[in-house]
């Protein structure tokens, strides 16, 4: 399973926000994922109580493949 970790800069301190999400489409490129972050920032949809923006600009964006190992299954 396939799934991404998109990180922005914050307008709180300056901090990092990481919004991680799963089953994505795995053939998207750098254009793609950076016009799909400046969206969320542009939808200024994700504040805090005092109105300060939790993604205020695109830093990275990281695909993570996941894959379970099984350490005993019980049948």
């Amino acid at each position: 399973m396939k799934s991404i970790d998109l990180v922005f800069r914050s307008n709180i301190n300056g901090g990092l926000r990481h919004l991680k999400l799963s089953d994505v489409k795995s053939d998207l490129d750098a254009d793609t994922v950076k016009d799909i972050m400046q969206q969320i920032i542009d939808s200024k949809m994700f504040a805090d109580s005092n109105a300060e923006l939790l993604y205020s600009k695109a830093v990275s964006a990281v695909y993570i493949d996941e894959q379970d190992h099984v350490l005993f299954e019980e049948k």
